[in-house]
């Protein structure tokens, strides 16, 4: 394995780069990913733009109570999720990271359930939409409050290194995280502790209204790494190939034992901060329209057409297979159900304590009074 200080440098004026706008391959070094692997990163692209186009509507259609759209970072967050060993590294991700969560296989049904609060939830319906989480994956469940899951991901970083297993931690935020006291204790324990950790900023310029300029006075986020003694890396978000390929070096660099890392991706949010945001009040749409000239998919699809991987019959038949596989999941979760509300009283406490118990049953005599259904 190449080591980062070998293949990209930290504390660059630009951000690294390995495709340019019209899918060149730009770097001194040859592209090291067999086809297979190359044609699964833009899989995974399109179906986390796909998906978050279906969040929307189905927002829209009140089938769920809040989105937060992610269309413009799909590049960083398929970048991210290639770089995980998922089932020994642990993610800690943010409530946008829609196709980080679907790229490491979160299943789309337990997506979809969780956002509409079905039985198809595997939270039970207990937490807010765009809060991801799964025990199997080692996807520690979204917090809504920002940058509060940061020290708790460094201190999973720190048991990791305590137990010897060669694992490593990622965890992710967007710019607007880093202005909190949370961002910066967790960067500091880390530091200290060489924990194996790479922090990853999908910095998308906008902290809801306020832009990166009102946030922080350094010239970036990944110039604060200086200060808590690890490595910062600027990349351009939007450019998969870069995001991946850095992310799977500073993390194997994590795994080694050479402490952690930040990772600045810079993106753009091309839908507003989520569904109760107005945009239009903060930007101007002419910026929206310049950054959508830049969309990581068509991008990277250049890219893979210059090697001769796609073309107009494989991205047909991808996008109709996609949206069925979307639409099967949106049928299933809506077929679940809704969650009866006594299961408000399930999983409380590992074994119901007889207070709980007749709280239950109260609960159910005041429904059976009222004439309503009562499961169990």
């Amino acid at each position: 394995m190449i080591t980062d200080a070998q293949r990209f440098q930290p504390f660059s004026d630009e951000p690294i780069r390995l495709i340019d706008e019209g899918g060149a391959w730009l770097a001194p070094f040859s592209c090291d990913l067999d086809d297979d692997t190359l044609i699964g990163l833009y899989r995974h692209m399109v179906l986390g733009r796909m998906v978050d186009e279906r969040l929307v509507r189905l927002q829209r259609l009140g089938k769920s109570s809040f989105v937060a759209p992610s269309s413009g970072h799909e590049a960083a967050q398929v970048g991210i999720a290639g770089a995980v060993r998922v089932g020994s590294d642990w993610i800690f991700p943010y409530y946008r990271d829609t196709a980080l969560a679907l790229a490491v296989g979160w299943p789309l049904v337990d997506m979809l359930g969780q956002m509409m609060g079905t039985r198809a939830d595997p939270a039970r319906a207990r937490q807010m939409p765009a809060h991801p989480g799964s025990r199997a994956l080692n996807m520690f469940t979204v917090a809504s409050p920002i940058a509060s899951h940061v020290p708790v991901a460094v201190g999973t970083a720190i048991a990791q290194k305590l137990a010897g297993a060669g694992d490593a931690t990622v965890c992710t935020f967007g710019d607007g995280a880093t202005s909190e006291g949370d961002w910066h204790a967790g960067l500091n324990f880390a530091g200290a502790q060489g924990a194996p950790i790479v922090f990853a900023c999908e910095n998308n310029r906008y902290a809801i209204s306020v832009d990166l300029q009102h946030q922080t006075g350094s010239p970036n986020v990944a110039a604060k790494a200086h200060a808590y003694g690890m490595p910062g890396y600027l990349v351009d978000g939007m450019d998969v190939l870069a995001s991946y390929l850095v992310m799977r070096d500073v993390m194997a660099a994590a795994r080694d034992g050479l402490g952690p890392a930040l990772v600045e991706l810079t993106v753009y949010r091309y839908g507003p901060h989520s569904s109760a945001d107005d945009d239009g009040v903060y930007r101007a749409s002419e910026e929206v329209a310049a950054w959508r000239e830049r969309d990581p998919i068509p991008r990277y699809r250049r890219f893979l057409e210059g090697r001769k991987l796609w073309g107009d019959a494989r991205e047909d038949e991808l996008r109709a297979a996609l949206k069925a596989e979307i639409d099967a999941a949106v049928k299933a979760s809506e077929a679940a159900g809704p969650v009866p509300v006594e299961w408000m009283f399930d999983d409380v406490l590992s074994r119901p304590t007889p207070q709980l118990e007749r709280q239950r049953e109260r609960f159910r005599a005041a429904r059976r009074a009222a004439g309503e259904d009562v499961e169990g």
